[in-house]
């Protein structure tokens, strides 16, 4: 899965702390969802949406054989 994430978060001077700190995650689990390593839970990817007040699939865009 691919992700828009570091793209839209550095678009409103937004660090991971602060985005962790609005989905109650750890900045390392911001990090590892960044970098590729981590895909969100459905509820979590929500919530990272509605703070960027985006659709999910804008964020997070699956791809062909994932």
């Amino acid at each position: 899965m691919k992700t828009k994430l570091k793209v839209e978060r550095a678009a409103l001077g937004m660090t991971q702390d602060e985005l962790a700190q609005k989905v109650s995650v750890s900045r390392q689990t911001i990090i590892a969802i960044e970098a590729g390593r981590w895909v969100p839970s459905a509820v979590l990817a929500i919530k990272i949406a509605r703070v960027f007040n985006k659709a999910v699939e804008t964020l997070f865009i699956l791809e062909e054989g994932d």
